[in-house]
């Protein structure tokens, strides 16, 4: 690799630093209605405090719901909890709820609505949508599909365990192999994950995420020190590596799904889903980036070995000034 080209590296990792210093910045608000008797409704609003969203948002809500007593905020974590106790005259089915200020954000909104008389519903609100209205029983949100959207976004969005991914796409030759070590990955994370969310499992959070970022660095190095005539410990075990470091993706995982909540009665699905969401989005990844590299090699193969060490050099910025910060927080 050139000593351009390193320079052009570096210059973009520190160009992308303060966009993606929070490689698991999917922490969308959360909104949960709960009916504690008829016609009386708690309501718990939880945003980042960091967001313009948990700073100046507001709840819009169902028409024929009022506010009873003070409202109570309160500081959790790095979010900021919102209390409410409601009083609702009939029923809120075909109501609409929404965030004022969603609009204006960059995140989603995940609703919880739980009525005594009737089936629980999940919604999600985005910055073009910010706004719903409540089904009707015939028509209640599938959680599910909820669930495996917020999967599939977590892994494309989560720039950590897209670049590990990536990583190990660049790192392994063959596509029988690449596939028995993502399924390597995908096992090891599946065990923490559910794990972790049923409370079988516990780990702090700044350490894993630090580790996480030192498995990206790990395996950046490796893609740059690979050569033909030297089997290094990457390729000559490449699943129990991504195995071993899988474990550690699904900690953080599930420190995601946690902070976007789970709904009562359906956390079986909505782990199940979430998780199919995240293989979704990860497959996504690894057919998209060895359809790049089969072309490279067809159309320009003298690239192909520069192309990887020049990606590799860029993950490995990124992921150092990610391990840095974690370390020091």
């Amino acid at each position: 690799m050139s000593r351009w080209s390193a320079l052009l590296w570096i210059c973009l990792g520190l160009a992308l630093f303060p966009a993606s210093a929070r490689a698991d910045e999917l922490r969308p608000a959360y909104v949960e209605m709960t009916e504690q008797s008829p016609g009386q409704w708690s309501l718990l609003w939880k945003a980042s405090a960091n967001s313009r969203l948990g700073q100046s948002g507001e709840i819009m809500m169902p028409e024929n719901c009022v506010v009873e007593g003070e409202r109570q905020r309160e500081y959790s974590g790095s979010n900021i909890l919102t209390r409410l106790a409601l009083r609702c005259d009939g029923s809120v089915q075909g109501q609409s709820i929404g965030l004022k200020g969603l609009e204006l954000s960059t995140t989603d909104a995940l609703v919880r609505i739980a009525p005594l008389d009737s089936a629980m519903q999940t919604l999600r609100l985005t910055p073009d949508q910010p706004v719903a209205a409540l089904a009707r029983p015939s028509v209640i949100s599938n959680v599910a599909a909820t669930y495996t959207i917020l999967g599939i976004e977590h892994i494309l969005l989560g720039f950590d365990h897209l670049f590990f991914v990536l990583a190990l796409v660049l790192l392994l030759k063959g596509g029988w192999l690449v596939a028995k070590t993502v399924t390597a990955f995908t096992i090891a994370h599946s065990f923490t994950l559910v794990g972790t969310t049923l409370g079988w499992l516990s780990l702090p959070s700044q350490p894993v995420e630090a580790v996480i970022a030192l498995s990206i660095i790990f395996l950046a190095v490796e893609v740059v020190k690979s050569r033909p005539d030297d089997i290094r410990l990457s390729g000559q075990f490449p699943w129990i590596v991504a195995f071993l470091f899988g474990l550690l993706h699904g900690f953080g995982f599930a420190g995601a799904l946690a902070e976007i909540g789970l709904p009562e009665g359906d956390v079986p699905l909505a782990l199940l889903t979430f998780n199919l969401g995240v293989e979704i989005g990860q497959l996504v990844i690894v057919a998209v980036a060895l359809a790049v590299l089969h072309s490279l090699r067809e159309l320009r193969g003298h690239w192909l070995q520069p192309a990887k060490t020049s990606m590799a050099y860029g993950i490995g910025i990124i992921a150092t000034y990610w391990f840095v910060e974690r370390m020091v927080a």
